[in-house]
């Protein structure tokens, strides 16, 4: 057994002087150069006092104000900017400290702790002193990544101690990443400063199943079909789904686009050829034809010489198909009972099926209005985002029920997203530079993609009469 596996980091040992952490570090800081500079001013008298001795120096001592004044003044202003420097430049470092005094100041607020009588040697009288203190362990990884480690010491607050994940995201600001209980230790991981893990329009790329939103979120749309996107006007819900539409055409997937609005979306009508639909019948005709394709599609897979029991659409060679729903609930207000029924119909069945098949709805909407998502629809959803400001009733209907505080910024493309576990994460929007040319950038993808269809496939077509004349 190797040291690393007998002992492992678990990070600084919360403790109970750093309650005042901030406090300390400043006077740790200010105090010494206070010192320093109050000496060199005052150095002539302070040999004076060493050299006649205090009580004949103060007998003849002369009262310098303007001395007094400057000493003061440069000896307080320099550590004060000094602590300012080190706040900027090591602000990182600033964080740290920050946090293990919140956590420390939680545990006393939350009398995470036990005390017994003892009798003062000083005063002879009986004080409390902290008998037990829990072990908390505070670390960074990656330089965004918090590593909370709680030990699980049977105490009678071990059940609370599992609980703690509220006031770690709203105190430290942060985003619950995940919970795991590991070697007696019961561990949260979280996320701060998310936006630094915000990525350009060019980083957001489709390989393998899954597409990369931001450096630590990715949308594994194989595992975790169907995404729906909720966001006010002017909170970049139109960007980012242009921003879906470019990446899912560099990949060469079938991509099929329903703006009921007639807005930003049905522009792409003179890229995707019978594609993009505003009117009514288009649209319901696109989701008929969408259920059709998916049957014919699985049957075919069925069909198939190499098929293999609970492989999907790309095992066997398929594209994926991307049906973009912009304004669903707009479109719905817009139906007649009948034809809201069976609109629905076609679209549960697309939820329901679709992950296998390789047909994946992305649907937006200002405000996810539960009648349209009803018999289990919203659940089948499994990547979902919020962009811009909303209402506590529109996070309600978009994520469910749950405790997350949701704090609103003023920053174009960000939201929050909830990727199929129980944690819901801010999120930021690929950044798209001042001035990107949506219409003309997709058809650079969809042309790019077409040459790279084509040259596999003369590729593959050279192979095969290769092996035809060595027959």
């Amino acid at each position: 057994m190797t040291i690393s596996k007998l002992w492992k980091y678990k990070g600084l040992r919360i403790k109970p002087r750093h309650k005042n952490n901030v406090v300390k570090t400043g006077a740790l800081i200010s105090v010494p150069v206070f010192l320093l500079l109050m000496t060199l001013f005052w150095k002539d008298h302070l040999w004076i006092i060493y050299d006649k001795g205090l009580e004949d120096t103060f007998q003849n001592f002369t009262f310098h104000k303007p001395l007094i004044i400057k000493s003061l003044l440069v000896s307080v202003i320099v550590p004060t900017a000094l602590i300012f420097v080190w706040y900027f430049i090591f602000h990182h470092n600033y964080k740290k400290i920050y946090h293990r005094q919140k956590i420390a100041r939680m545990i006393f607020s939350n009398k995470f702790y036990e005390t017994k009588n003892v009798k003062s040697k000083v005063t002879d009288r009986m004080v409390q002193k902290i008998s037990y203190f829990p072990r908390f362990y505070y670390r960074v990884k990656d330089n965004h990544y918090i590593i909370i480690k709680i030990a699980m010491d049977m105490s009678r607050f071990q059940q609370r101690f599992m609980e703690l994940h509220k006031e770690f995201e709203n105190g430290l600001f942060c985003d619950l990443v995940s919970t795991d209980m590991e070697e007696g230790y019961y561990t949260y991981k979280l996320l701060y400063d998310a936006g630094r893990n915000r990525i350009s329009i060019d980083e957001a790329v489709v390989e393998k199943g899954s597409m990369t939103l931001m450096k630590h979120i990715k949308w594994d749309f194989d595992s975790l079909p169907h995404m729906l996107i909720s966001g006010g006007t002017g909170g970049g819900k139109t960007y980012f789904i242009l921003t879906l539409v470019r990446s899912f055409v560099a990949f060469g997937a079938d991509v099929r686009i329903l703006d009921p609005k007639n807005a930003d979306l049905a522009d792409l009508e003179g890229i995707f050829e019978r594609k993009v639909f505003s009117r009514k019948g288009g649209i319901m005709m696109t989701l008929k034809n969408s259920v059709q394709d998916m049957m014919q599609r699985m049957e075919d897979m069925k069909s198939h010489p190499n098929y293999r029991t609970g492989e999907n659409y790309a095992y066997y060679g398929f594209k994926p198909v991307f049906i973009i729903f912009d304004e669903y609930v707009a479109f719905m207000d817009m139906l007649n009972f009948k034809e809201r029924e069976t609109a629905i119909q076609d679209i549960k069945q697309i939820v329901m099926l679709g992950r296998q098949a390789g047909f994946f709805l992305v649907a937006g909407a200002q405000r996810p209005d539960a009648k349209y998502f009803a018999d289990g629809i919203r659940d089948q959803f499994n990547f979902r985002v919020s962009l811009g400001k909303m209402f506590d009733t529109g996070y309600a209907m978009l994520f469910g029920d749950t405790d997350k505080a949701f704090v609103t910024k003023d920053i174009k493309g960000r939201g929050y997203a909830y990727a199929g576990s129980d944690n819901i994460m801010e999120f930021y929007s690929p950044f798209i530079p001042k001035g990107y040319d949506f219409i003309e950038e997709i058809r650079l993808a969809k042309e790019g993609a077409q040459g790279a269809q084509a040259a596999t496939a003369a590729s593959d077509s050279e192979s095969a009469q290769v092996t035809t004349e060595e027959e």
